[in-house]
């Protein structure tokens, strides 16, 4: 109600000039005003009695619709490539779920495999045989192979995705190459070479390869485990274990110091492995100290 009187009452203006000393016989009276105008009267009077009165009566002039309903034609083609658009995307999020979900599956049933290796392996700190435990822990590498073999299956009927679904299965590699990294070290005293670790795998380092991040930091998880394996070893005495493994951390600690690692996870497990080498150190000190190990040098 308060604008249809703004907009009559700005009608009623624009009649009247704007000389500030008008001509008394030149304003027309207001009676004038509404007989020269009598449309937009009625108009004002029918529109307040209903009680529909609005801007748009005013402002909108009626040529202006057959251009709305133009363009919201033009709009129409415009709507369709949108729903197309999103029609594409609902399938590829489709199909990339249903991807995902199977490579799931199939990495959990790595992580139950892994589990296995992992107490077996443990039973190493309880002075078992070590070939027993080795080979309790060798039965299930056969298991992963066929694991991972199936993985690079399904990998290989989407070309050019390994590294979209990577974190899928990106832990459990991990994992593996650390448990395969100490079985290698108790049999062998050596490090696991990443050539090794695929071989163990069954795994093709042109189509789906050992990422060299999940090597990496697989061999940092490895060396948490010798700081207690030293302890356990020296209880049992074993006076010369932690000499041997001193030697073989001090010489892995020093060649990751050759990589060039930024702050990320894999700089992360790096860091740690300076506080199981500062362990072994300590143990082997230890030892030295109380004349319980034989004189040997350590390698440099």
């Amino acid at each position: 109600m308060t604008s249809a009187f703004r907009n009559a009452y700005c009608l009623l203006l624009r009649s009247f000039p704007i000389n500030p000393n008008p001509n008394p016989k030149s304003l027309p009276s207001l009676p004038h005003f509404f007989c020269k105008a009598p449309a937009i009267v009625i108009s004002l009077s029918s529109a307040l009695c209903s009680g529909s009165f609005g801007v748009r009566s005013l402002t909108t002039p009626p040529c202006c619709s057959p251009l709305m309903a133009d363009g919201a034609s033009h709009r129409q083609p415009g709507g369709n490539e949108v729903e197309k658009q999103f029609h594409n995307f609902h399938s590829q999020l489709e199909e990339a779920g249903s991807l995902r979900e199977r490579i799931r599956v199939v990495a959990m049933e790595i992580e139950s495999v892994a589990r296995v290796m992992h107490a077996n392996l443990l039973l190493v700190h309880q002075l078992r045989p070590l070939s027993e435990v080795l080979e309790k822990t060798k039965a299930q590498i056969g298991v992963l192979k066929e694991l991972f073999k199936r993985l690079a299956a399904i990998l290989q009927e989407y070309p050019g995705q390994y590294y979209r679904y990577h974190n899928d299965w990106r832990t459990e590699t991990q994992t593996v190459v650390s448990l395969l990294a100490f079985m290698q070290w108790l049999e062998t005293g050596n490090l696991l070479m990443h050539t090794e670790a695929e071989e163990k795998l069954g795994l093709d380092g042109s189509d789906f390869g050992l990422d060299i991040e999940d090597y990496l930091v697989g061999i940092c998880f490895m060396s948490n485990e010798l700081p207690r394996y030293v302890v356990n070893q020296v209880t049992s005495g074993d006076y010369d274990c932690p000499r041997k493994v001193l030697n073989f951390l001090t010489d892995l600690h020093a060649s990751f110091r050759m990589l060039n690692l930024r702050n990320d996870f894999l700089r992360k497990k790096f860091d740690g492995m300076k506080y199981d080498l500062r362990k072994v150190e300590e143990v082997y000190y230890d030892v030295k100290i109380r004349g319980l190990m034989t004189d040997v040098k350590i390698q440099a």
